[in-house]
């Protein structure tokens, strides 16, 4: 009894934790402050700048916390059981969690970079600016087709299987270190299988919390439902198709 009850209120907490971060998101969104949130407003700000950067990383980590966590709490789970029995045992979780949004973290401000980089060349490029469309069209295509690679399912199957990865890569010994590396190699390996779709984020909007749902949604499909594999060739379809129409679209809208 005491194992379930341990297990309720570690699972009670997480999902408190990610409740959190959505009603962070959702209460900035309502704020003032919102417009820092706003894809659109972050896209030509200077991304030297100090406060702009941790601005980015706050907000970047709370959508993080929102939309992956929940994708791998079998894992956070597994790994919180397999370890109660040690005196440090909230530690190392934490140290796992650590290592996992540290790499998504790092990914959000790679992509933030590129896409700054983006905003500076279509402000300097008027063909660009008049075929902006073609950027969300091929995001939606690049993800689309993400979906049908091995390197796709390699990362996806790995995600699918938190025990197999937490006794491939836990040894016991030098157990802080240890979760923490756990952490970073879970958060490569689903950056690997999600990097594309929450690439959409830029396409569809960053910090519009109804699309970082559906998105969320999707990836925990794929990741935890017994069915979840076989979706994502469908999936990859429909984001194929989206771009082709939005091409199509904005094809005949100009002729």
């Amino acid at each position: 009894m005491r194992v379930v009850a341990d297990r309720r209120y570690f699972l009670l907490l997480m999902g408190g934790l990610i409740a959190l971060a959505w009603l962070t998101l959702w209460l900035w969104g309502q704020s003032p402050y919102g417009r820092l949130l706003n894809h659109d407003e972050l896209g030509g700000a200077d991304l030297g700048n100090g406060l702009v950067m941790l601005v980015i990383v706050v907000g970047w980590t709370l959508m993080v916390v929102a939309m992956m966590l929940p994708t791998s709490l079998p894992l956070v789970a597994l790994f919180h059981r397999l370890t109660r029995q040690r005196q440090d045992h909230a530690l190392l979780v934490c140290l796992l969690l650590a290592g996992y949004l540290s790499m998504w973290t790092l990914f959000g401000m790679v992509v933030h970079l590129g896409d700054g980089l983006l905003h500076v060349a279509v402000e300097q490029s008027a063909w660009l600016e008049a075929h902006a469309w073609a950027i969300s069209a091929g995001i939606l295509m690049l993800a689309g087709l993400y979906q049908f690679t091995p390197l796709k399912y390699a990362c996806l199957d790995k995600c699918r299987s938190p025990l197999s990865f937490i006794t491939e890569h836990w040894r016991g010994s030098h157990e802080r270190t240890q979760a923490f590396r756990l952490g970073v190699r879970h958060g490569l390996f689903c950056i690997g299988c999600c990097w594309s779709l929450m690439l959409l984020l830029f396409a569809v909007g960053v910090g519009n919390l109804g699309w970082m749902l559906v998105l969320g949604a999707l990836m925990a499909i794929e990741k935890n439902l017994p069915w979840g594999r076989r979706f994502s060739i469908p999936l990859g379809v429909v984001l194929l198709c989206w771009g082709l129409s939005l091409s199509l679209a904005a094809v005949l809208a100009s002729s």
